[in-house]
């Protein structure tokens, strides 16, 4: 009997290799587990190469079965945001924008972007979600997201990279530190402090920055907690748990008892860049690199 490949099969396939169990796949999909289970065979025979390995205990992926996952993702979101396309399009709209970020790009370059594109291109749908750096590259290259804004040096090949905002840092300080911007000397100062900083997993290139803003001061920073938000790092510095650095643009939407010491006379900066693949077919997204292209912050 022949069989042709139909988006069933790669669904089914999908659902196994996430759950790496028939019986909860086949709950997920709401068919017999024996039925997928010959809906499994059928695309490997397809395939002509075992995609899973099966055992009473467990059930893994083979290598191709892994390489197929990944590309299943892919078309699978793509096929998704294609439709979500289509039928903004249809209802008269432009399309859609799907944005990655992090926290510190909503006091800097994102709401002027979103101005922008209400006053010129009011027909184009956005959504924003905060993620980590990694987060946003791996839900591009899987088509989950249209655009990114991280604090990275380099990405992988296929996607792009352009840096739209570089901003100082600043030190943040209990709002009744002893030290002052009159007695401020140099970072060296605080050497005997607990410092917290956002996670070395949600942004290492900026972990990477921090520390070495320390070790250009002559010391090694005594980290004491980290954070993936703003708000958490200034509660913590708020209640002397230790001191910060941040962006400068932080500074903005907090209203704490911390206090900002700009640290304007180090070489480092804090570069904020956006991030899409190269080759996109979102002719909505165009006009957000546009305009980012025409703001003058890059």
């Amino acid at each position: 009997m022949s069989y042709q490949i139909e988006f069933r099969h790669l669904r089914y396939f999908l659902a196994v290799a996430e759950e790496l169990h028939f019986r909860k796949a086949s709950e997920k999909l709401f068919i017999s587990q024996p039925g997928l289970s010959r809906q499994i065979r059928q695309l490997e025979e397809l395939m002509g190469t075992p995609l899973l390995l099966r055992d009473k205990k467990k059930v893994s992926l083979t290598r191709a079965g892994e390489y197929l996952k990944g590309e299943v993702e892919f078309l699978l979101n793509h096929l998704e945001v294609t439709q979500r396309q289509l039928k903004l399009i249809g209802e008269g709209q432009y399309g859609e924008v799907r944005m990655g970020f992090l926290g510190s790009a909503v006091q800097s370059v994102i709401p002027a972007l979103l101005v922008q594109l209400k006053e010129q291109f009011p027909q184009i749908k956005t959504s924003l979600e905060e993620l980590s750096n990694n987060a946003q590259i791996n839900a591009l290259l899987k088509d989950r997201l249209d655009i990114g804004f991280v604090r990275m040096a380099r990405v992988p090949d296929g996607l792009l990279l352009r840096p739209v905002f570089e901003d100082t840092f600043s030190l943040v300080l209990p709002a009744d530190h002893w030290l002052e911007a009159t007695v401020f000397e140099g970072l060296w100062q605080c050497q005997e402090e607990n410092f917290i900083l956002f996670s070395q997993d949600y942004s290492p290139h900026y972990f990477d920055t921090v520390m070495s803003i320390c070790e250009d001061a002559g010391f090694t920073p005594r980290v004491s907690h980290k954070s993936v938000h703003a708000q958490t790092i200034f509660r913590l510095v708020e209640n002397h748990l230790g001191i910060a650095i941040v962006p400068s643009s932080l500074q903005k939407g907090f209203k704490m008892a911390v206090k900002f010491l700009t640290l304007d006379r180090i070489p480092q900066r804090a570069v904020l860049s956006m991030v899409w693949k190269k080759d996109h077919r979102n002719k909505a997204l165009e006009h957000c690199i546009d305009l980012l292209g025409a703001s003058g912050q890059s």
